[in-house]
C-alpha cells in the first residue's frame, strides 16, 4: 500500500536542530504493507518593513519490506534553509539510511550510516556508522516500550575548533508509546545517551517528546518537543539547545 503524506509545519521559534536526531519518530509502522513513503515540503516567505526572509524545509522518508517481512531498509533525508539578505540564518542537512532484521518479536538486528551538518553547532558536520541490537520490552494494548544499545563510530568536524575527530561511542535508548483507548491521541517519549568509550563523561543526551491527535481519518495535528544537550564539544564548552514544532498533517492517498 502507498501513502503519501504532506505536512504544513507551523514553526514555533526555534533555537537550533540538535545533531541528534531521534530515529523512534521516523519509523513507519505499517504492519504488512511492503513500500512506504512519506514526503513533507514547506516554503514560506516574509517581507518585514524591506527585510525578507525565505525558509525551506523537505524531507523524505521510505521504507521497504522483504517478502518474509524480516528484513526492512529505512531512509531518511531532510534539508532545512533560513535565508534573509544578511546571509543564511540557518543551513541544515541530514541524510540516514538503516537495516533492520527481525530474529522474534522482541529482538531485532540493526545498522546504520548516518550523515548530517548544522552550520549553527560547534560540531557542524557528523558522520557515523554503527550497529546493535534492539529489544521490544513492554507489549501491551496501549502501551509499548523498546530499549536499543549500539556500538558507533563517528568522524565529527569542526572549523570553530580546527578539528576533527574520530570517536567510538556506545549508544542506549528507551522509547515508551501510548495510544489512548479511544484511538484520539498518542504519545511518544525517547531518550538516548551517547558516551564515549574511553570518557564517560563526554556524553551526548536527547529527549524527544511527541503529541499526534488525529482530528479525522485524514487529518491530524502533532507537537514535538526536543531536548540535546553536548557536555564537552571540540571547544571543551558545553552545548544545549531545544526545538519545538507544532503542524498539521493531511493524508492525501
Amino acid at each position: 500500500m502507498f501513502k503519501r503524506f504532506l505536512f504544513l509545519l507551523l514553526l514555533c521559534p526555534i533555537f537550533a536542530n540538535a545533531q541528534l536526531v531521534n530515529i523512534e519518530t521516523k519509523r513507519l509502522q505499517t504492519d504488512s504493507s511492503r513500500f512506504v513513503l512519506n514526503a513533507d515540503f514547506a516554503f514560506n516567505h516574509s517581507n518585514n518593513d524591506g527585510l525578507a526572509v525565505n525558509q525551506l524545509n523537505g524531507t523524505l522518508t521510505t521504507q521497504l519490506k522483504s517478502k518474509d517481512l524480516r528484513k526492512i531498509y529505512l531512509f531518511l533525508g531532510n534539508y532545512k534553509l533560513i535565508d534573509a539578505e544578511e546571509g543564511n540564518l540557518q543551513n541544515s542537512w541530514f541524510l540516514h539510511t538503516r537495516f533492520n532484521y527481525k530474529f522474534s518479536n522482541l529482538l531485532r538486528l540493526e545498522a546504520f550510516l548516518q550523515g548530517q551538518y548544522n552550520q549553527l553547532l560547534v560540531v557542524e558536520q557528523r558522520n557515523l556508522v554503527g550497529a546493535g541490537l534492539r529489544m521490544k520490552w513492554m507489549d501491551r494494548e496501549y502501551f509499548t516500550g523498546y530499549l536499543g544499545n549500539s556500538y558507533l563510530y563517528e568522524v565529527e568536524y569542526s572549523d570553530r575548533a580546527g578539528s576533527t575527530n574520530y570517536n567510538h561511542r556506545n549508544s542506549t535508548y528507551l522509547s515508551i508509546s501510548y495510544l489512548s483507548k479511544s484511538n484520539r491521541f498518542s504519545i511518544t517519549n525517547t531518550v538516548y545517551y551517547q558516551p564515549l568509550y574511553r570518557n564517560l563523561e563526554d556524553y551526548r543526551i536527547l529527549k524527544q517528546f511527541r503529541l499526534d491527535i488525529p482530528l479525522a481519518n485524514w487529518f491530524k495535528v502533532f507537537m514535538i518537543y526536543d531536548y540535546y544537550f553536548d557536555s564537552k564539544t571540540p571547544l571543551n564548552t558545553r552545548e544545549y539547545t531545544s526545538q519545538l514544532q507544532i503542524g498539521v498533517g493531511f493524508n492525501l492517498s
